[in-house]
């Protein structure tokens, strides 16, 4: 990214105005998170691109975030506040690990890349459906290697199947013209993020879009049609055509957390059976008068689409009572450091 634009050309919006005051609007900075590295995050403002160091008491950052920055005297640059997200993508972290990690904010539009070969798959796909429905951003189904695929339609039917409504657009990653067709999602001041497994064209693809090599990219290995992971950090880049495209890096794991009516969403029509089971409670695991199950005996349901619903609100279920506790541990031990600290300060004072 250069080092002026306009707010709009950030992403700015009306929403982001709502949240400001007349002074803050007429005296403060605004920014936008473009990177994010360990110690510091990354902000670009209409004028410059600046660091900005990351220290305890400020709040969790997630790259796409707006945030205002204080323009006077000695503190000119420093933060201020974050302001509200309209989107937010997030998932528990990886393994045991009991906290929340932010994936990306105020997002206009999710690519969910896919490839067209044995590493395709629904219930992958239905997993990213679910964190894009439970955030209201609209999902874009990007499905790339079009160039070596023999039967692209079967990957179509397929999509359609599983959601008649839901967009899918098939793509060489290698093919500038190809790629135009995402262009209708890449307009000046909206953002469009990228997310998929390892390996799927995610870099080759953002390498088409800005016409430069922004991205290291690998071959696929030989055998298994797997592409290797090269992204490691999430950006956002400006491209020729104005719109701001956030990558992610490929993940191998993405548990689902306090996604429930994302996961209803994205099996809408399994909710709306469900609505004629017998118990309001039913789990359609063998109850009688299921009327899930016996769609799927009838052969109007994929019982592998019934699979994949049940083992995600499990796991969103689980994954929302674990966080949930752990916050409550958290705010436990944070009563516990105050009324230590209070009762030091007291025995001093006396």
């Amino acid at each position: 990214m250069s080092n002026s634009y306009s707010l709009s050309q950030l992403g700015w919006k009306p929403f982001f105005q709502q949240q400001l005051d007349l002074e803050e609007w007429e005296n403060a900075t605004l920014g936008r998170v473009v990177s994010q590295e360990r110690s510091a995050i990354i902000v670009q403002t209409q004028e410059s691109r600046m660091p900005i160091q990351i220290t305890k008491d400020m709040p969790l950052f997630s790259v796409g975030d707006w945030i205002l920055l204080d323009s006077s005297g000695d503190s000119s640059g420093s933060f201020v506040r974050l302001l509200e997200r309209f989107s937010l993508f997030s998932r528990k972290a990886a393994g045991e690990r009991a906290y929340t990690q932010l994936i990306a904010s105020n997002i206009d539009t999710l690519f969910i890349v896919s490839s067209m070969n044995r590493d395709f798959n629904l219930n992958r796909i239905e997993r990213y459906l679910t964190l894009a429905n439970e955030t209201g951003v609209e999902p874009v189904i990007v499905l790339t290697k079009a160039d070596i695929c023999d039967d692209p339609e079967q990957y179509i039917e397929q999509i359609k199947a599983m959601d008649p409504f839901l967009q899918s657009v098939t793509v060489n990653c290698l093919d500038p013209e190809s790629v135009r067709k995402l262009d209708e999602w890449c307009i000046e001041g909206k953002t469009v993020a990228l997310l998929g497994s390892s390996g799927v064209g995610k870099s080759t693809l953002i390498n088409t879009l800005l016409g430069e090599s922004a991205q290291d990219t690998n071959a696929m290995r030989e055998g298994d049609a797997k592409g290797r992971h090269t992204t490691t950090s999430r950006s956002i880049h400006m491209l020729p055509s104005g719109g701001l495209l956030l990558d992610t890096p490929g993940m191998r794991e993405l548990q689902l957390a306090d996604c429930g009516q994302g996961v209803e969403e994205t099996f809408s029509e399994i909710s709306e059976l469900a609505e004629n089971c017998r118990f309001k409670d039913c789990q359609h695991e063998g109850e009688p008068g299921c009327a899930v199950r016996a769609a799927v005996d009838s052969g109007d349901l994929d019982e592998r689409r019934l699979s994949n619903y049940l083992k995600l609100m499990k796991e969103q279920e689980f994954n929302s009572a674990t966080l949930a506790e752990k916050r409550a541990k958290d705010r436990e031990f944070g009563r516990m450091v105050r009324s230590v600290t209070k009762s030091k300060q007291n025995r001093k004072g006396s």
